[in-house]
């Protein structure tokens, strides 16, 4: 019996790029493979390109924590690692950075890209964990308190832009949400089981959802497996709306999803309790926050830490980003900046 013959293995074609702006995730190679010419070009158009974020604030950041060589510093939420690499360069010689991340997917990255610039681990540690783990990260360094300490609570971009993360509103995916996907519930479980008023009083809450008692019926209870498939629920429950309305009315349900799925404002809160502890005397705390449920909990425990005598001083205004920023990254145009100064 004669052998048949053994077919080639096709040939498979890279995907092509499609066109000078490709629309889909996916198609975007050039930026997630670091092509330098295609980077220039995203940031010169005013946005941030495809796996990467750009820090926000960065010089008022600088200019509240004011890092100094030796010291030992913070960032309770290390994501791409551009804040960190601005206080790295100013610690040095002599101090150290501890990086905190839950995101198990994006904090490998991070560390690697640092290393290459130079970081051992003499002057930088990476640390799974949510801020709310700050103390024990630090015990389990041995410090007693740390100069300074930053969280930055935005989203990173990484996320945002990632369709299979399910956290955005313009790319179809699955409907997750979670920073640490292998904890937790993801978005879509969560709505299939909630009822109608307590989310109702989540979306309130959570994002200041002016049609929350609208909304809650008509999606608490439901299956939703995409992201389109939420937002398309949203938008049909709210037909009267104008479509800039609507966007923003997805937004804010987006939000107030994300929040809950990750424990957001309990980590936070458990954050804000224990930063007082976790600085040195004259330690320096800068939180930056990109929607008022964030801001009003930092904005109440550094006053009521100033009142009790924890905090020596405190931003009396809060701080935005300058119209240049704004201008060259929408993705900063909500942040708000607090910072508090443990006392002596």
């Amino acid at each position: 019996m004669s052998e048949e013959p053994i077919s080639p293995i096709p040939h498979k074609r890279r995907v092509r790029y499609g066109g000078k702006n490709p629309r889909r995730f996916e198609e975007k190679y050039k930026e997630q493979r670091g092509d330098a010419a295609t980077i220039a070009k995203v940031i010169a158009s005013g946005k941030t390109p495809i796996g990467t974020h750009r820090p926000i604030m960065v010089a008022e950041i600088l200019e509240v924590l004011a890092p100094k060589a030796g010291d030992i510093a913070v960032d309770c939420t290390l994501g791409y690692g551009g804040h960190a690499q601005e206080l790295l360069a100013r610690i040095a010689p002599g101090g150290k950075l501890l990086g905190l991340d839950a995101d198990p997917l994006q904090l490998p990255k991070t560390e690697v890209r640092l290393r290459a610039l130079g970081f051992d681990e003499t002057v930088f540690t990476a640390h799974r964990s949510n801020f709310a783990g700050l103390p024990q990260v630090l015990a389990a360094q041995n410090i007693s308190g740390a100069d300074l300490i930053l969280a930055d609570l935005g989203v990173s971009s990484m996320q945002i832009d990632d369709p299979a993360r399910g956290f955005s509103v313009k790319h179809d995916g699955p409907l997750d949400m979670r920073m640490n996907p292998q904890r937790s519930q993801p978005a879509a479980a969560l709505l299939q089981k909630i009822k109608p008023p307590a989310l109702a009083e989540m979306l309130a809450d959570f994002s200041d959802e002016p049609q929350a008692a609208t909304l809650a019926p008509a999606l608490a209870g439901k299956s939703f497996a995409t992201t389109r498939e939420l937002g398309d629920a949203i938008r049909a429950a709210l037909p009267r709306l104008g479509k800039d309305e609507s966007d923003l009315t997805v937004r804010r349900v987006f939000q107030a999803l994300r929040i809950a799925v990750n424990d957001e404002f309990s980590a936070l809160e458990t954050l804000l309790r224990n930063l007082p502890a976790c600085l040195k005397p004259g330690g320096r705390v800068a939180v930056l926050t990109f929607h008022s449920g964030e801001d009003r909990r930092v904005k109440k425990a550094f006053e009521a830490g100033l009142r009790d005598g924890l905090y020596a001083d405190i931003a009396r205004e809060v701080m935005r980003p300058t119209a240049e920023e704004r201008n060259s990254n929408s993705r900063s145009a909500p942040a708000k900046l607090r910072w508090a100064r443990r006392a002596d």
